[in-house]
Parts: C-alpha cells; sequence; structure tokens
C-alpha cells in the first residue's frame, strides 16, 4: 500500500525525464499498469448475482431521465414561434449533454453510466463486459427510453405529438448517405470520448491529471449536438431515437430509422477499434 500511495502522491513526477516511448515504452519492463483480462463472451454467474440486475435497473432509470428530460427540452422549443424566445438549439443541446454529465456521474459506480446501446457496444468490443451484460444493459436502456418518452406523452399528448415527439428524422435538404454519416461521425466522438475519460492506464499514469470522466463525456455529447440537431436532430444513441419514435408512433418517425441504429452501432465499433488497436496498440503488447 505505501508504494501505491507513494505512485499517486508524486503523480508525474514518479517517472524521471528520460521514459522510454512510443514502441519501446510498450516492453519496458518497468511499469504500474496491467492490462485487465478481458470480459467473458457470456458469464452465466452474473445471472445470479443482484449487483447485475441492480446494475440494469439503473440503467433503466437513467436512460427514463435522460428522455424525459430531453424531450421535454425539445418540445419547449419547438412550440414557440420565435426560437429567441426559447433555449433554442444551444439550450436541446446543453439538456442532452447536461443531463448526460449528471446521470454519468451517478450511475457510473454501480452500472458503468452507459445509458446508451452504442457505448455499451463500443465496450463489449473492446471486451469491456459480457455479451450477457451488454444485452442486458440495451433491454434495459430501450425499455426505460420508451418510458421516458410515454410519460412526457402522458402529461402534454397534444404538445408532444403537435411539436413531433423528439423524434429523430433526417431533416429537408440532406440525404441519407448526409444522416448516417452524421450519426457515424458523432457516435464515435462520444465513444472516443468515452474511452479515453475512462481508462484505467491513464488514472496509473497521469494520476497528477485530476479528471471527472463524467464531465468531458457530458460535453461531447453537448459538442455534438451543436453539430448535427440540423441533420438528423442527432441520434448518437439507439434507445433515444427508439423510445421516442415509438412513442410518438407516426410513420414519418419510423421513415429511416435504421440510420440511428446503423450509424451509432458503426461510429462505436470504430471508437473501439481505434482505441484498443491504434491508442493503446492492445494487441501488439506481451501479457506477461
Amino acid at each position: 500500500m505505501e508504494g501505491k500511495e507513494e505512485d499517486v502522491r508524486l503523480g508525474a513526477n514518479r517517472y524521471t525525464e528520460r521514459q522510454p516511448i512510443g514502441t519501446a515504452a510498450q516492453g519496458a519492463e518497468e511499469k504500474d499498469y496491467r492490462e485487465p483480462p478481458a470480459a467473458p463472451v457470456f458469464e452465466a454467474e452474473e445471472l445470479t448475482s443482484w449487483s447485475f440486475y441492480r446494475a440494469g435497473i439503473a440503467e433503466f432509470v437513467a436512460t427514463f431521465l435522460f428522455l424525459y428530460i430531453s424531450i421535454l427540452t425539445v418540445m419547449g422549443v419547438n412550440k414557440s414561434a420565435s426560437k429567441c424566445a426559447t433555449v433554442g438549439i444551444q439550450g436541446i443541446a446543453w439538456s442532452f449533454g447536461g443531463m448526460i454529465f449528471a446521470l454519468v456521474y451517478c450511475t457510473a459506480g454501480i452500472s458503468g453510466g452507459h445509458i446508451n446501446p452504442a457505448v455499451t457496444f463500443g465496450l463489449f468490443l473492446a471486451r469491456k463486459l459480457s455479451l450477457t451484460r451488454a444485452v442486458f444493459y440495451m433491454a434495459m436502456q430501450c425499455l426505460g427510453a420508451i418510458c421516458g418518452a410515454g410519460v412526457v406523452k402522458g402529461f402534454q399528448r397534444g404538445l408532444y405529438m403537435g411539436s413531433g415527439g423528439g423524434a429523430n428524422a433526417v431533416n429537408p435538404g440532406y440525404t441519407k448517405g448526409d444522416g448516417l454519416g452524421a450519426e457515424i461521425v458523432g457516435t464515435f466522438v462520444l465513444v472516443y470520448t468515452v474511452f479515453s475519460a475512462t481508462d484505467a492506464k491513464r488514472n496509473a499514469r497521469d494520476s497528477h491529471v485530476p479528471i471527472l470522466a463524467p464531465l468531458p463525456i457530458g460535453f461531447a455529447v453537448f459538442l455534438v449536438h451543436l453539430a448535427t440537431i440540423p441533420i438528423t436532430g442527432t441520434g448518437i444513441n439507439p434507445a433515444r431515437s427508439l423510445g421516442a419514435a415509438i412513442v410518438y408512433n407516426r410513420a414519418h418517425a419510423w421513415h429511416d430509422h435504421w440510420i440511428f441504429w446503423v450509424g451509432p452501432f458503426i461510429g462505436a465499433a470504430l471508437a473501439a477499434i481505434y482505441h484498443v488497436v491504434v491508442i493503446r496498440a492492445i494487441p501488439f503488447k506481451s501479457r506477461d
């Protein structure tokens, strides 16, 4: 324990200036971090653990609250004749990003604070969680999103149906390819930020750099919304798109809905590959 406390206390000064860099650093004998073992594809023991179901409930509640607050914000902007009289696009972006910041902070210690099937998918590809847990999380996220949008509709049905229900769609002037590209790149930004902000090696190596993981994640969501709201309304979260589409239940809400699943999953996969193969170079490291 004394050694670990000393490492944390010294932070950057723990290492001398003559540190190996690049591929040389990967083979250095003295290092304070080892790659954790990959999560098993299927872990039957999880199904008998209360913590497994508690994590799923946390994902359900977090996604429920995320849809409730964010869709109410969208409705408030859409119902006004003048965007200047409302929080506008910037306010919508802050609503989505701020809620992710708060909810990841609240649930990270319980479930990891995914709140997004694309994030869960990316972490699964990086072997950070089992397939069992990934499928369970995605199901609970989608259920939470449906319930969150449903409560908003129950409160203000007329306004909800008249303002589009917060459903995602490729906006006029943009093609399906534009929408798909926006969703891929936007989700890449989000999931890449998730990997970087939660990287255990960063905590070990850069203990002198304080970081609150939910903050960059929420800020990434905010920035992506600023960029892509005019294109697709910003999905980057299949549960969010599914919940709004199901509750709104209009034909155009399902038009091109595949974009809001395929795009985020491709973006998440690319971010996982980039982080694991390029940034961390895990396949090229020995696990001794």
